[in-house]
């Protein structure tokens, strides 16, 4: 019988061949790169054929390479669909998934979730990564994640999602601006006002900037936070006022912070956040449970913050 390339093998060209890199993908490994080298170079060996270009700014696919990558990424996941199968007969679910997420929500929300998920999963690891919306669905469809936490819409038909909670974006400004003395806010009161964002590309900042235009606020470009952390100061600082995630709001703000939050009647602005996979994952099940899951614990923990959602 012919020799064929490990499962392992496997696993290591896939990822060279995502990082584009031996140094980069032996990190991601956690292995050397003089193993990582000695094992794809077995796996060409194996296979009689070269899969990578060396240069100096990394390793290229060949087009040998380019034709052998769908059908590696097919064996890996019907190795992951074989274990999948076999921990469902346990009932159980075990492993070590790679999770990305919005860095607008996964420091508000995971710390809330992530150890009661453990209490239930104890053999479950989630290596958690966070990313831009476009960059989490990008390495969601390239392997680089198993699932993703984000926003709505997704682009991409290959992905599934479960829909796990809506969550209001605030108004945020000094005590002492004149709009934190009104007892309610409607649309025009924001007319003319100057609002503060994160840079542009990310979808939060595409809600702040719809939710600008119809208010007839001026959304100030000059001054774009690279977090909500820098929004929040900088609306201390009194360079304006800001819309803010209500997670981060509970988690950020309180009486000592100098700063009033308010909603805008007749105004729902808010994001809705899913759990997504890629459409043939072998553990696709699994995450539906998961979604559930998280909804669940969501609703007990931060209930009062964000509105959970049946899955979808």
């Amino acid at each position: 019988m012919t020799d064929r390339p490990t499962l392992r093998q496997l696993e290591y060209f896939m990822a060279v061949a995502r990082c584009g890199s031996l140094r980069r993908a032996a990190d991601e490994l956690a292995i050397s790169q003089p193993t990582l080298t000695a094992q794809i170079a077995r796996a060409e060996a194996t296979l009689g054929v070269t899969l990578f270009e060396r240069t100096r700014s990394g390793a290229r696919l060949t087009p040998t390479g380019r034709r052998l990558e769908p059908h590696a990424r097919r064996v890996l996941e019907a190795a992951e669909e074989l274990a999948s199968a076999a921990d469902a007969s346990r009932g159980g679910a075990a492993g070590t998934y790679r999770l990305g997420v919005k860095s607008t929500l996964g420091p508000y929300l995971l710390p809330r979730i992530l150890p009661r998920l453990h209490e239930r999963y104890e053999d479950l690891k989630l290596y958690v990564r966070e990313d831009s919306v476009r960059r989490l669905e990008e390495g969601l469809e390239r392997g680089e994640y198993d699932m993703i936490v984000t926003a709505l819409p997704i682009n991409s038909r290959d992905l599934q999602s479960e829909t796990l909670l809506r969550e209001d974006i605030r108004l945020v400004m000094p005590v002492d601006h004149p709009l934190a003395q009104k007892p309610r806010l409607i649309g025009r009161d924001l007319a003319g006002q100057q609002i503060l964002t994160t840079e542009q590309g990310h979808l939060f900042s595409q809600l702040v900037e719809q939710a600008c235009a119809r208010l007839g606020a001026e959304l100030l470009r000059d001054y774009q936070g690279t977090s909500l952390d820098a929004l929040r100061v900088m609306v201390v600082m009194g360079m304006g006022l800001a819309f803010l995630p209500a997670l981060y709001i509970a988690s950020e703000i309180d009486d000592d912070t100098g700063l009033a939050v308010r909603d805008i009647e007749g105004e729902g602005i808010a994001r809705i956040l899913v759990l997504a996979w890629r459409s043939g994952s072998p553990a696709r099940a699994f995450y539906r449970r998961l979604a559930a899951d998280i909804r669940e614990l969501t609703r007990e923990e931060v209930g009062d913050v964000v509105q959970v959602m049946d899955g979808a």
